[in-house]
């Protein structure tokens, strides 16, 4: 049987997404590429939460996007200087560090440092 080896990629829409591309950009280290406004990584995880989750809370929107890190403080510290509404609350636990912001869109994200080998 054939399966698949990991998520090819994430899309989402975006009322303003040349602007939603550089804030990305310019807070979050993202290289797009402007050929075709995306980036690509080597690993991700894929997940389904039930519909009445509130785990992506205060978003309102059905998909959040966990990113990996190297420094969850010193990215979390960032985001903060540069204004951006960073969650309070960070976890630690067995896979590693989580932190949360939300983008100009109400879109909640998460970060993720994880654990030291």
């Amino acid at each position: 049987m054939q399966r698949i080896t990991g998520i090819g990629g994430i899309f989402f829409k975006a009322r303003d997404a040349e602007a939603l591309r550089a804030w990305y950009a310019e807070k979050l280290g993202v290289a797009v590429d402007p050929n075709y406004g995306g980036a690509e990584y080597d690993k991700t995880t894929w997940a389904v939460f039930k519909h009445d989750s509130r785990y992506f809370d205060p978003s309102t929107q059905p998909f959040m996007i966990n990113y990996r890190v190297d420094d969850l403080d010193a990215m979390l510290a960032q985001l903060r200087a540069a204004g951006v509404t960073v969650d309070d609350k960070v976890d630690d636990n067995d896979y590693g560090r989580f932190g949360w912001a939300m983008d100009p869109e109400g879109n909640r994200f998460e970060l993720w440092e994880p654990k030291k080998q």
